[in-house]
């Protein structure tokens, strides 16, 4: 069964966040996949996934934005047991 497509931002206090970078650092230091929930859904990203980082400046705005992309054949199910690096960001 295909996922639902999905586009959400969510935002988080500076704690959460601190501590969500901390573990995915953890994680692409040891070459470890993790899991990470977002608005109520968790998911798996796997270790081959890609690291970038964006700016964006326009309209009095600056954006700075961290992206891990996979491709969905890549990233085991939501649903398996967690494995090494199977902490919830």
């Amino acid at each position: 069964m295909a996922k639902q497509d999905r586009d959400i931002e969510q935002i988080y206090a500076t704690d959460e966040v601190v501590a969500k970078l901390r573990r995915l650092a953890d994680a692409l230091e040891k070459g470890e996949s993790f899991r990470i929930q977002i608005a109520g859904e968790r998911f798996r990203v796997p270790q081959r996934a890609q690291f970038s980082i964006e700016h964006e400046r326009g309209d009095g705005e600056e954006e700075v934005e961290f992206q891990l992309t996979w491709s969905v054949d890549d990233a085991p199910s939501s649903d398996e047991g967690d494995e090494a690096g199977g902490d919830v960001v």
